[in-house]
């Protein structure tokens, strides 16, 4: 006859935890991401970050459903990680769309916006485009895009005069 005797409970123990750490590019991207939702806070007077960055998302992914081709990989490769992502999201339309049809879509995807609404929320974002992307890129956006997208942008858009 074999007697066992009575062993104490195991008790497990974690294994040690390995910091991730993020590599120098991820922080940078990280900041990057950070800094042009705090410009677009500051543009757009928002009271919190959590409702900047909740607009900016809207407006980049609105963005990226109109833009294509060289325009579109562009943009998402001067952003950070996150906005590219953004612009990367949607199919860009079949047609071009005005500023306004623009400024409407904008409008029926966040809460309570009205036209008015949508336009600083669309400003505010894109506003804070072209000093991140410069001046370069942000023309060549501009240029395949409809007329009335360049306020928005923040620039001023010249009519051309008829005789």
């Amino acid at each position: 006859m074999t007697t066992t005797t009575a062993q104490p409970p195991r008790t497990l123990i974690p294994a040690p935890q390995r910091s991730v750490r993020a590599t120098p590019a991820e922080d940078d991207d990280r900041r990057a991401w950070t800094e042009l939702i705090t410009a677009v806070r500051e543009s757009g007077r928002y009271p919190t970050t959590t409702e900047a960055e909740r607009v900016t998302r809207t407006v980049l992914s609105e963005l990226g459903g109109r833009l294509t081709g060289d325009e579109r990989v562009a943009l998402a490769r001067a952003l950070p990680r996150e906005a590219a992502e953004l612009i990367a999201s949607r199919i860009p339309a079949p047609r071009p769309c005005s500023a306004r049809e623009f400024v409407d879509a904008v409008a029926t995807r966040i809460d309570g916006a009205t036209p008015a609404t949508a336009r600083w929320h669309a400003g505010s974002v894109l506003g804070a485009l072209p000093p991140r992307i410069g001046d370069t890129l942000t023309d060549r956006i501009l240029a395949q895009l409809p007329p009335g997208y360049a306020l928005l942008f923040g620039r001023a858009e010249l009519a051309a005069r008829t005789a």
